[in-house]
C-alpha cells in the first residue's frame, strides 16, 4: 500500500530535522502546509508534485554533499551549549 503524502512529508521532516513550518515554506510558500494536511486538507496532484520534487532535491543535495540536516534555530542553539560553544 503506497503511503499518504502526509506519511511521507512526516518521515521526510524526521530525516531532515527540517520544522514543519520551514519545510512548507521552502517546498511550497505555505508555512502552514503540514499542519493543514494534518487537520485534514486533501492535496491537488500539482501540490503533491512539488512536495515530492522538493523532497527528492533535497535528498539528491543531501547525497551529493550540498545540504546537511540541521534543525532550527533552537535546535541548532541546543547543540552549540552542549558541545560548549555559545551561540
Amino acid at each position: 500500500m503506497e503511503r499518504s503524502l502526509l506519511q511521507r512529508i512526516e518521515a521526510f521532516l524526521k530525516e531532515s530535522a527540517m520544522p514543519p513550518s520551514v519545510f512548507g515554506r521552502a517546498a511550497v510558500r505555505d508555512p502552514r502546509l503540514v499542519s493543514d494536511l494534518r487537520g485534514g486538507r486533501e492535496p491537488g496532484r500539482e501540490l503533491i508534485c512539488r512536495v515530492e520534487h522538493f523532497m527528492n532535491k533535497w535528498r539528491a543535495d543531501r547525497h551529493s554533499g550540498r545540504v546537511v540536516p540541521r534543525g532550527d534555530r533552537r535546535t541548532r542553539a541546543m547543540r552549540a551549549l552542549g558541545a560548549g560553544v555559545r551561540p
